[in-house]
Formats: C-alpha cells, structure tokens, sequence
C-alpha cells in the first residue's frame, strides 16, 4: 500500500482559497488514481475530486466543480487541490485517497482540517 499525509488545511474566511497537498510514499504513486474525498460533522464522506494517473482525467464533485482544481506531479509524488471561493460548507476534514480505478480507493490519509468562516 500507498501511506498518505496531507497538509494545507486551516481557517479561512469565506471567499478565500486553500492549497491541500498529499505526499505520498511507499509503492509507485505513478501507478495510482488519486482522489479527495471530505467529511464534515453529522455527515457521510463525500466525493471531492480524483485525477488519473497521468494527468489526463480529472473528475469533480457537483458542490466543488468549477471552484475547486485537482492536479499532481509525479515527480514529487504528490496530489494537489486549488481550493477558491470557498464557502462555509466547504468546512470538513479533507482526506486524500489512492486508488486503481475511481471508483475503489484503498489507501487513505489521516486528514486534514478546513474550516470555512463567514
């Protein structure tokens, strides 16, 4: 498996935007579909982002599409998301995923908290 560790999260006023990064180590983070995912309190996890292996599909959660922009290098193995205008329900923990395919993540990080104000 993959070990994942996030980083970027943090208070934001409403309308700002937040950098996540998810370095990864151990197998090769080339061969995998990475993906975000967030929960927030009460609430189920939900889909964020995934991006394929090369770059060449991404894929975006209905709340987050057009505001939010998953990339990665490969070269430092390491998955991004652009967060902007965001909004207080963007508030969760935010998870970064690795996985075969987008629909099956297997590897997952500890989190990373966002907190959105008005």
């Amino acid at each position: 498996q993959v070990q994942l560790v996030e980083s970027g999260g943090g208070l934001v006023q409403a309308g700002g935007s937040l950098r996540l990064s998810c370095a990864a180590s151990g197998r090769t983070f080339s061969n995998y579909v990475m993906g975000w995912f967030r929960q927030a309190p009460g609430k189920e996890r939900e889909f964020v982002a995934a991006i394929s292996s090369n770059s060449e599909i991404t894929s975006y959660g209905f709340s987050v599409k057009g505001r939010f922009t998953i990339s990665r290098d490969n070269a430092k193995n390491t998955v991004y998301l652009q967060m902007n205008s965001l909004k207080p329900e963007d508030t969760a923990v935010y998870y970064c995923a690795a996985g075969t395919t987008f629909q099956l993540f297997a590897s997952w990080g500890q989190g990373t908290q966002v907190t959105i104000s008005s």
